[in-house]
């Protein structure tokens, strides 16, 4: 009787054990889902900026160096979204990706403000499209960001909370997976301001 108790009770905290590894695979591939979220709006955002600097160019052709700084940007952005995408949840490529985002909306901000200096570029629908496809865009990536960074709490908590924290690392979640957090985030939460009146 004694042996039976044993052997279920082995069993038991084979089953827990088991259990906690299979929800640590399971949060941990929601994360990586969420961060793909990002990467496709962060994409979709990357492929619009080119046609918005190809519709600018026409009329801002002695504002070359803001047209460059943005495309750069954009370029520095996207290799860190590479980076980043290749290591979902490290904490130094999101820090990097985080980074080359805040680049990039600069440089943007630059451009709005000289295509505020042209009013027949204001008026373009090209270009008046593309700036509401891209305003569209960034709220579509403040979504994913949430989405994301809503994943990497649950999947960090259930981490560092015990038994879980004892089996996680053995298990190979050795650390917690990052935020995609920017300095400035009261202004990240907010749409870009983009007019043309």
């Amino acid at each position: 009787m004694k042996t039976f108790l044993l052997l279920g009770a082995i069993a038991l905290i084979v089953i827990y054990v088991i259990s906690i590894y299979n929800k640590l695979v399971s949060l941990k591939a929601r994360f990586e889902n969420a961060f793909a979220q990002i990467e496709v709006q962060l994409k979709r955002r990357y492929d619009l900026i080119p046609n918005l600097v190809e519709t600018a160019k026409g009329y801002l052709s002695h504002e070359r160096g803001t047209l460059e700084e943005v495309i750069n940007a954009r370029n520095k952005a996207m290799a860190a979204l590479n980076a980043a995408a290749a290591h979902p949840g490290s904490m130094d490529k999101l820090a990097s990706l985080a980074g080359a985002e805040q680049g990039l909306a600069a440089s943007l901000g630059k451009l709005d403000v000289v295509v505020e200096a042209y009013p027949e570029l204001k008026a373009d629908q090209t270009m008046s499209d593309l700036m509401e496809e891209l305003t569209a865009t960034e709220n579509r990536v403040a979504f994913a960001r949430q989405a994301y960074n809503d994943a990497v709490t649950d999947y960090n908590v259930y981490r560092q909370s015990f038994p879980q924290v004892v089996f996680a690392p053995t298990f190979g979640h050795r650390s917690d997976a990052g935020l995609l957090t920017f300095d400035d985030s009261v202004k990240i939460r907010q749409a870009p301001d983009v007019s043309f009146s």
